[in-house]
């Protein structure tokens, strides 16, 4: 098939687009960009961009906000309702779906949390910074796979599949963690409403209702009545991802069949003079796409949809929101405060011990088995990566502290951690050798 000259440019735009470190890159960029812009002399116009207020309604009312909130609460409810959508997949049929599976990273996950808050604890034990135990449990997905896929070919699949699993059983740990203790007073009205729509979308879903344009506007709604309610909105990005359907309307062996026999069809057809097709080719074709869509689950084509603009629209727009740290002269002088040293010892060590120690009970118990081809050097490396927090960190902080020197604070912590063990981590994996079979 000849390529078009559009095409033939596209090409290795789309090839970058598609390599799995490319979201990480797009995101440290990003962070660079707000910390070089915050400490630039144009620093004023940063603050004041992400303080321009913003409103949807009509006729004079509507819905007002400052720019850094439609982000950090609109546009991150989408960023978790793909983790959702994430989520479901692999508890259907990923990584989670059975619990030999899932038993490794979920355990190892819940050690690289529990450690972490543990040790943020010990710094801010009655404090009024105490709050912020939540910041240093959580994992950059992003970031730590991208970081892999730069370690080299000497990584086996299965140490991929594992940081993967790791991250996905860390974020549900996250939308737990936020659901529990970092949501505001509750109003129960709007709270209710939202339930009885997630209700009206689970009974959707049940029937049989697969058009898209159907979620969403009930989704958007949802997410405006948690928005409401106190409870935080991006919660509801989650839980409707989970009401979204996961099923095919036909099987594999059909679908195979049904092209097979329109095929035919189409190459039966009397060509028509030029480029245009006949009006039975095209009826071929049109039936063909029609199978496609009916071969095709609505989850898995809403996350393929999606996954490209959270991951180069979505999370850079939240990291050029929220990285943007004013760094003084005394820097690491500054980082000698309590949120800082609880973030960064509870990211680089806790995310490190928690993982790591875990993960070898499980093995040394045989309460489940090693990734396939990985030694404990391999292991080692993943713990490190684990301690890369950079989105879900900056957006629980963000959660945590009304206080702005509190955020600062816990960003410096956040910043210092995941270049300490983004950079150690891949050191220790680039060193491993893979043993092949």
């Amino acid at each position: 098939m000849s390529k078009s000259p559009i095409d033939q440019i596209l090409k290795p735009v789309s090839k970058f687009i598609h390599q799995e470190f490319t979201g990480g890159i797009i995101l440290f960029i990003s962070v660079i960009i707000a910390i070089f812009w915050a400490n630039s002399p144009w620093s004023e116009s940063y603050h004041r961009l992400w303080d321009t207020g913003f409103a949807v309604g009509f006729d004079g009312q509507g819905f007002a906000r400052p720019l850094h909130v439609w982000i950090n609460d609109g546009l991150m409810a989408l960023f978790f309702f793909v983790i959702g959508l994430e989520l479901k997949r692999e508890f259907i049929a990923g990584e989670l779906s059975t619990i030999k599976k899932a038993s490794l990273p979920m355990v190892a996950a819940l050690g690289g949390m529990l450690v972490p808050a543990l040790i943020y604890t010990a710094f801010n034990h009655d404090l009024n910074s105490s709050h912020g135990w939540g910041i240093p449990m959580a994992t950059d997905i992003a970031f730590a796979l991208g970081l892999l896929s730069l370690a080299g070919k000497n990584i086996p699949t299965s140490i991929k599949v594992f940081l993967s699993a790791l991250a996905v059983a860390d974020d549900l740990g996250a939308v737990l963690v936020i659901a529990l203790f970092y949501t505001n007073e509750v109003a129960f009205l709007p709270l209710a409403l939202g339930g009885v729509l997630l209700a009206v979308l689970w009974i959707g879903n049940t029937m049989g209702i697969r058009g898209t344009i159907f979620y969403l506007i009930l989704g958007i709604i949802v997410w405006y009545c948690f928005l409401l309610s106190g409870v935080h909105a991006t919660i509801a990005g989650v839980l409707v991802a989970f009401m979204i359907p996961a099923r095919t309307k036909i099987d594999e062996q059909e679908y195979v069949q049904s092209v097979r026999g329109y095929a035919e069809q189409f190459e039966k057809a009397i060509p028509q003079r030029g480029s245009l097709t006949t009006h039975e080719q095209h009826r071929m074709i049109e039936k063909i796409k029609q199978l496609s869509l009916d071969a095709e689950t609505p989850l898995q084509k809403i996350e393929n949809t999606l996954h490209p603009w959270v991951a180069f629209v979505i999370m850079p727009l939240f990291a050029l929101a929220n990285a943007g740290i004013h760094i003084e002269a005394d820097f690491l002088h500054s980082l000698s405060n309590p949120v800082s040293v609880g973030v960064a010892l509870g990211l680089i060590l806790g995310k490190f011990i928690g993982v790591l120690l875990f993960a070898w009970i499980m093995v040394k118990l045989k309460w489940a088995n090693m990734p396939h081809l990985a030694t404990w050097k391999h292991i080692v490396g993943v713990a490190l990566l684990a301690g890369v927090g950079f989105t879900m960190s900056l957006f629980i902080t963000g959660l945590a502290f009304d206080d702005g020197a509190m955020v600062d604070n816990a960003k410096y912590g956040i910043l210092l951690a995941s270049l300490i063990s983004g950079t150690a981590g891949l050191i220790v994996l680039k060193r491993v050798t893979y043993v092949r079979n």
